[in-house]
């Protein structure tokens, strides 16, 4: 099964990413607009919708490309975490959806993104 390890890191990265891309690219390209009354309304200040769509696209390809992952899946699971109880407490199942969510970062922040990233690759001297 170790044999699978590098597969199941990459894979899971993709898995954890995707959603981060898609939902940040979708933000960015509708320009925010029920996004920013939907904040504003749970008393969120709507000029952090730009940082926070671009942050969802950034750190997800991070996390795709496995670069600097440990880091930046610390700051996804604290991402998750804050959204869960600021924006879904009333909806149980988004809540803990992003409570997931946040537990699968911190189970890359502590093992890192594995053999096919960046990360991996400077770890074992491949970077040039």
């Amino acid at each position: 099964m170790e044999k699978l390890d590098p597969y199941a890191a990459l894979l899971g990265r993709l898995l954890l990413s995707v959603m981060f891309i898609v939902a940040g690219i979708s933000k960015v390209m509708g320009g925010g607009e029920g996004t920013i009354q939907y904040m504003e309304a749970v008393g969120v200040p709507g000029f952090l919708f730009w940082p926070a769509a671009l942050f969802e696209v950034i750190a997800g390809l991070m996390i795709l490309a496995g670069y600097q992952t440990r880091i930046v899946a610390y700051l996804l699971a604290g991402f998750c975490l804050v959204t869960a109880f600021v924006f879904h407490a009333e909806e149980q199942v988004m809540m803990m959806k992003n409570i997931t969510i946040a537990g699968g970062f911190l189970i890359l922040a502590r093992f890192g993104a594995g053999e096919f990233s960046m990360d991996g690759r400077a770890e074992s001297g491949d970077a040039d």
